[in-house]
């Protein structure tokens, strides 16, 4: 698989993930630190022209590096659960198809520290270098469960004690009347058209982002930021290896 962009690249790195990595001429601090890590892992490092660099990234803005990684393993729904840091917070996306959104999903579901996704094998982003750059490093990290029925992975993880919180913008509870210090799955549904019925029924509850202004809904990345803090906030800051960062 191909990936591209200093973050991604940096965090590939870091998990052990890169096969090779081909870059153009450039020298800054960023450059070097992905050089630094390059060689700590024995990982080849091949200079090449920018035309080259475009071609391999399809036309994405690859900031002089790309890098062939190995596929990222895929877990089963129990092994995200059983492999929870403290009281499993997940992610089900049922139909997220557009890469940005899934990268900038899976970038958030990092930062609030989240256990996992879950995600439709088909109707799904790909996990490749669009989704690689939009998530800013965080696909080398979170781990991903790809199932074939998100209805039945929703069974699963009633059966494993997880409570499933699908947000719906005609739900009659607010999200941050929700108890997220349980066991948790939040439960997104595709852009524009929201969860499909059959999902939506087998949620243990649905929640609503209140909406004050003109806009009727809000992007599916940003929603899931807003209730995934709010779990972090419910749940505390001890002990889940939290740290400040700056915004960008």
């Amino acid at each position: 698989m191909i990936i591209y962009g200093l973050n991604p690249v940096i965090e590939a790195l870091r998990a052990g993930r890169v096969r090779a990595v081909r870059v153009a001429a450039r020298d800054d601090r960023r450059m070097r630190q992905l050089f630094e890590l390059a060689v700590g892992a024995g990982v080849p490092v091949e200079r090449a022209d920018r035309a080259d660099l475009d071609r391999a990234a399809r036309g994405g803005r690859h900031q002089g590096v790309v890098a062939e990684v190995e596929e990222a393993r895929d877990y089963s729904v129990e092994e995200l659960v059983a492999g929870a840091a403290a009281v499993p917070l997940l992610v089900v996306l049922d139909g997220v198809e557009d890469p940005h959104n899934f990268g900038a999903i899976l970038r958030v579901a990092d930062a609030a520290g989240a256990d996992g996704v879950i995600r439709q094998t088909r109707h799904a982003a790909a996990l490749d270098g669009v989704a690689a750059k939009a998530s800013a490093g965080a696909l080398a990290h979170v781990r991903v469960s790809s199932v074939v029925n998100v209805a039945r992975a929703l069974e699963e993880l009633r059966q494993a004690n997880v409570w499933t919180v699908g947000l719906a913008g005609d739900a009659p509870q607010a999200y941050s009347e929700v108890d997220f210090t349980q066991p948790t799955a939040l439960v997104l549904g595709a852009e524009g058209t929201g969860l499909r019925r059959l999902v939506r029924e087998r949620c243990d509850l649905l929640a609503a982002l209140p909406m004050r202004g003109h806009v009727e809904s809000l992007n599916v990345s940003v929603a899931a930021g807003i209730v995934l803090f709010e779990a972090l906030r419910q749940r505390g800051a001890a002990g889940r290896g939290e740290r400040n960062s700056g915004i960008k």
